[in-house]
């Protein structure tokens, strides 16, 4: 389960800055009216009930969505005759979040977090509906689409809103609490969608989660707008929006369409929209993304690239869960969600664990840990491909990940906005969540390519459903896990990495 950990991807207007030292953040941190709260007033004290309440509210909304509508893919893919594009039915989510991502953050620092924050849910809404509508599989794909525009708002907004309306030491305890809010959805949401897609069908789970909006939009707003609207130096004059930025977040959307075509053709005609995806890409990624990303330098640039680490091994690896239990094991839509329960409740303990003050001295090393455990639920994922191995060692494995990815995710979150000064929240907070999505995009191209070139795509496309069941493409399953396990023990050095070195 990702968790678009807001947890579920800063900067200068121009380019990435180098990361400020936290003496620096927190100097600037301690101007904005938030710090000056009595001490003891936590997340849920009088002046920030209910803003905490509502923001959260938004967070189940998105958890909701994730542990339905994943549980509902495989019905979904299969009924649409649309499994060898089972991985597009992801992968246009992020893609279009990338874009919605570097939008957002310039929108919330130019005139505050409320407008992105509103339309995005909107735009959230109307996706799901399109999905659950259609007759085609490309047009679910394009309801997935519309779906990371308003996701890719939502995040990055709601980064800004704690960023400015939180002190910095309730930054943790608030995302412990954005974490938590995934634990009832992780156990309610795959029974109510594997209840209704059985019963009812799959359309009824994407056009009844719609009905979720309406609470988060009347509990979040008014209190953002109270507390966190308007730009963050009302005696500066707004700045314009970037249109370089902007060409440059069309540019990654595009190249991360190009290269996710290109690894589900497989025809050596499909070397040119790669080709085209790579050109588009890496410009855009060296001009939106921190300088030293790639090469995990100190500070701000190797939280940003260890979140797209953490994040993409994880989600291109989930992505594949529900379908390898449905079609190799047997499970039925509603048990292979379940399976996944666990891990709602251990990703919040991660996250509960690393708001601990007394873990601050060791949070690299907290981190660090997360990535092992998220590379160890990786591996053991495709053992249950053997039929001698229980499923629940596989719910036992993930629930291990889930912890590593409750720590590493929030960590990475609490990192960000200590090296940003207000100002730069949004804009940075873009960076973070385009690490996030164009790791997915890339990771679960990657994973798709493999998966269909093994004959994976083979599995409920030209097969019956009984044929299916009997898992006819096992191989399929281990090129996705393995190299995904492999990608997240690289994340382990660069955890070791996060901190700016003291001066």
């Amino acid at each position: 389960m990702t968790a678009p950990d807001p947890g579920d991807a800063a900067v200068a207007p121009d380019r990435p800055s180098p990361a400020v030292p936290p003496t620096s953040a927190t100097s600037a941190a301690s101007t904005t009216p938030a710090s000056s709260l009595p001490r003891a007033s936590g997340v849920l004290g009088p002046e920030h009930r209910a803003l905490s309440v509502g923001i959260v509210s938004v967070v189940l909304l998105i958890a909701f969505e994730a542990t339905a509508v994943g549980t509902a893919m495989p019905v979904a893919a299969r009924e649409l005759n649309g499994i060898p594009l089972y991985a597009f039915a992801f992968s246009a989510y992020f893609t279009t979040s990338l874009f919605a991502m570097v939008f957002s953050g310039q929108w919330a620092d130019r005139s505050g977090p409320l407008a992105p924050l509103a339309a995005g849910i909107g735009a959230f809404g109307a996706g799901l509906l399109l999905s659950g509508t259609a007759t085609a599989m490309w047009l679910f794909i394009l309801g997935r689409a519309v779906q990371g525009v308003g996701g890719g708002l939502v995040i990055v907004a709601l980064y800004v809103v704690v960023s400015r309306a939180y002190p910095e030491r309730l930054r943790p305890a608030i995302m412990a609490g954005f974490a938590a809010s995934w634990v009832i959805p992780s156990v309610v949401g795959p029974l109510a969608s594997g209840t209704v897609t059985e019963h009812l069908g799959w359309r009824w789970v994407f056009i009844g989660i719609p009905v979720l909006v309406v609470p988060p939009l009347a509990l979040a707003l008014p209190a953002i707008r109270a507390r966190a609207s308007g730009p963050a130096d009302t005696t500066a004059p707004a700045p314009a929006f970037d249109r370089h930025r902007i060409r440059l977040a069309l540019a990654i959307s595009l190249g991360a369409a190009l290269l996710q075509y290109a690894g589900q053709d497989l025809r050596p005609l499909s070397l040119v929209p790669a080709a085209a995806g790579v050109a588009c890409l890496v410009p855009a990624v060296l001009g939106l993304l921190p300088a030293g990303t790639w090469r995990a330098a100190r500070g701000l640039p190797s939280v940003v690239l260890l979140r797209g680490v953490a994040s993409g091994a994880f989600v291109a690896a989930e992505s594949f869960v529900p379908l390898m239990l449905v079609t190799q094991r047997g499970l039925s839509p509603t048990m292979a969600g379940l399976s996944l329960a666990l891990g709602g409740a251990t990703w919040a303990f991660g996250s509960y664990v690393q708001s601990r003050p007394r873990l601050e001295p060791y949070r690299e090393r907290l981190m660090a840990g997360g990535m092992v455990l998220v590379a160890l639920a990786i591996v053991i994922a495709p053992t249950v491909l053997i039929a001698a191995v229980p499923v629940w060692v596989l719910a036992a494995g993930w629930g291990l990940g889930c912890l590593g990815m409750g720590a590493v995710i929030s960590s990475t979150s609490v990192l960000l906005l200590k090296l940003s000064a207000p100002e730069e929240a949004g804009a940075n907070s873009a960076a973070l969540q385009i690490s996030d999505g164009l790791s997915n995009v890339l990771l679960l191209a990657a994973g798709g390519a493999a998966f269909a070139a093994l004959g994976g795509g083979a599995v409920g496309a030209h097969a019956t459903t009984a044929d299916a069941a009997t898992g006819s493409h096992p191989a399929a399953f281990v090129a996705v896990f393995l190299p995904m396990a492999a990608v997240a023990l690289a994340g382990v050095w660069v955890a070791t990495r996060v901190r700016v070195p003291a001066r």
